[in-house]
């Protein structure tokens, strides 16, 4: 029996354009493709290891073309909209169940910073989780084990009682080995709204 529901932000609740970004960021940076430093430096911002200032140095230094500013949008180009019919759904299963619900997202400062400035509906977001965790402010990242093991000592909480939605194959693959429920949702062709119709036998 489902008690707890632990959701990814992005391309669960945030569009994004994650293939887009890549492409940008490649054009802008002059690559074929992000060598292996770039994507640890990435790493390690998700995960708060490294501060905004020390992230926007790293590729002031490597890539001296970019001013902090393109650095930037290049950084927040793959954060989209927000769909309301996506919140209306949220604030409707906080009022009308008794799940515990939880937020966990890989994010960093400079894509919160972007939200809160042009998602107006991210405080009433916010406001709808019993936990909100965010990557750089735990200082753990998915798909790492810990991340998760973190979730369920935190909450005191069982995997076999929680369902875990991402859209991120990987993440969803180390939740279940822990005995998580898992939603691996496709944001091409479906939406969270459906929740209850689409896990309809762990409700």
């Amino acid at each position: 029996m489902i008690k707890n529901i632990v959701f990814d932000f992005g391309n669960i609740f945030l569009n994004l354009d994650l293939e887009g970004a890549l492409n940008n960021s490649l054009k802008v940076l002059k690559l074929k493709s992000l060598p292996e430093e770039v994507t640890a430096v990435n790493v390690l911002y998700e995960q708060g290891l490294i501060s905004t200032e020390e992230f926007i140095e790293f590729y002031s230094d490597n890539f001296t073309h970019l001013s902090t500013e393109e650095i930037i949008d290049a950084w927040n180009f793959m954060l989209k909209d927000f769909p309301l019919h996506r919140l209306e759904f949220l604030i409707n299963l906080k009022k009308t169940s008794n799940y515990k619900l939880i937020l966990l997202s890989n994010t960093n400062e400079l894509h919160i910073d972007w939200v809160k400035k042009h998602i107006p509906i991210y405080d009433s977001f916010k406001t709808c989780f019993d936990m909100f965790y965010l990557s750089h402010e735990i200082n753990l990242r998915k798909p790492n084990t810990d991340i998760f093991n973190f979730v369920l000592k935190e909450n005191k909480i069982k995997a076999e009682n929680t369902l875990f939605i991402d859209d991120n194959s990987d993440n969803i693959k180390a939740a279940a080995k822990l005995g998580y429920h898992v939603w691996n949702l496709n944001p091409a062709t479906e939406d969270i709204t459906t929740l209850l119709e689409t896990k309809k036998e762990l409700f």
